[in-house]
């Protein structure tokens, strides 16, 4: 496209794209992604317990309900309330066989955790997995 100034010269446009500053905005989301993508994966901030005999339990898209400090309950990343539980475990698992992820606080009172087993076991789900972190022992000096 050729266009004339007010000197009456003809002169043409620009026709190239500007890639620096696109790829500036694409390094900049990327970090920002990076930074929040393990954030949205943990899900509910629980202290869980320590265990010496801790196996290394990956959930992955089996069903997660954890008890937060405040004796909250959480489906996934979703507060609900115990009577739900059966009905979201029924519509999310493929069979009664699946392993359930239960991650309660370390300070939430047993009667709590007892009560969403109990929840748990009422609905057909027998396959309860307890989540805790690896017991670490305390470094000699």
């Amino acid at each position: 496209m050729a266009f004339t100034t007010q000197q009456g010269r003809t002169a043409t446009s620009l026709a190239e794209i500007n890639v620096t500053p696109l790829v500036d905005v694409m390094l900049v989301l990327l970090i920002i992604f990076m930074v929040t993508a393990p954030i949205l994966q943990t899900g509910i901030d629980v202290q869980l317990p320590e265990t010496k005999a801790a196996a290394d339990t990956n959930p992955g898209d089996n069903a997660v309900i954890s008890i937060s400090r405040e004796d909250f309950i959480y489906y996934g990343s979703e507060m609900v309330n115990i009577r739900e539980i059966p009905q979201r475990l029924r519509k999310d698992a493929k069979s009664p066989k699946d392993p359930i992820y239960l991650r309660a606080d370390i300070d939430v009172k047993w009667r709590s955790i007892v009560a969403v087993i109990d929840t748990i076991r009422s609905a057909g789900f027998s396959e309860l997995k307890l989540v805790t972190k690896p017991f670490e022992e305390p470094r000699k000096r």
